[in-house]
């Protein structure tokens, strides 16, 4: 049933990256940020949607997907090669934090009864009660995660450049963006993070503003859309459960496409 219910999970992921169905609405916005031959960090890639929009809107490019759960990282292999992506895109099968080792991944079941995979996140232990500040459960499945540190994986494994960085953790943002200090002072790569600040806070001992600040202070500019509106900002909403936000470096402002980020960076 488990390896049914995998490709009943991987048709879906395919056939909506094939129609453009379901898009999340920065989706469209990924090819005014992404050249051509950008190399690509994708954390939290669960079924690849992401990964497979930057290979659409960058044909040279390479990417890194890092799914810390067993099922949807298999989930993910077989989309990406459905769409015939497996020599561009790097799967591997780990969390992002600040430290190497292992956590559990902790994944809540909705009160409808199904499992919330895209609601993961890591924890030293199975959380009692609610498993998360921002949401009903009923319920979690737990499962041990290696946990990787992204400026240590990419020294290892020969990542020399990174342009690009999307991250949806569910909380645990602040810590992998800590691994990744390195990369980003080296190479200021823009970025689209999706923050959580319930979690960050209940779950990480962390907040949102201290996520957007890792990136302001260094000299990046941020943007969130509103309906189809970018809007800079230099605050996080804590009035939302989640947000993605743009990171963009003035350093990178030639390799922009022509759009609407290039417009607003200038």
């Amino acid at each position: 049933m488990s390896s049914l219910n995998a490709f009943v999970h991987a048709l879906r992921a395919y056939n909506r990256n094939r129609r453009a169905h379901k898009e999340e609405p920065e989706v469209p916005y990924l090819r005014y940020v992404l050249a051509a031959d950008d190399v690509c960090l994708h954390v939290g890639a669960s079924d690849g949607r992401h990964s497979y929009t930057m290979a659409r809107d960058a044909p040279r490019a390479r990417i890194h997907a890092f799914e810390p759960s067993r099922f949807t990282f298999g989930v993910l292999q077989r989309v990406m090669r459905w769409h015939g992506l497996s020599d561009r895109v790097t799967a591997v099968n780990a969390a992002a934090g600040d430290a190497p080792g292992e956590l559990m991944l902790v994944t809540p079941r909705k009160t409808s009864g199904r499992m919330g995979r895209a609601l993961a996140f890591t924890a030293a232990a199975a959380p009692e009660g609610q498993a998360r500040p921002d949401i009903d459960t009923a319920g979690v499945a737990v499962q041990p995660t290696p946990v990787i540190v992204l400026d240590d994986w990419c020294a290892a494994h020969g990542v020399g450049r990174v342009d690009f960085i999307r991250m949806d953790i569910e909380g645990s943002e602040a810590a992998a963006l800590k691994g990744a200090l390195g990369i980003i002072e080296r190479d200021h790569p823009n970025a689209l993070v999706e923050i959580h600040p319930a979690m960050l806070k209940a779950r990480f001992g962390a907040d949102a503003q201290g996520v957007v600040d890792l990136f302001l202070t260094r000299g990046y500019r941020m943007f969130e859309l509103e309906g189809d509106q970018l809007v800079e900002r230099r605050d996080a909403r804590p009035d939302l459960p989640w947000k993605d936000y743009f990171f963009l470096h003035p350093s990178r402002l030639d390799r922009l496409p022509e759009g609407p980020f290039k417009t607003l960076m200038a």
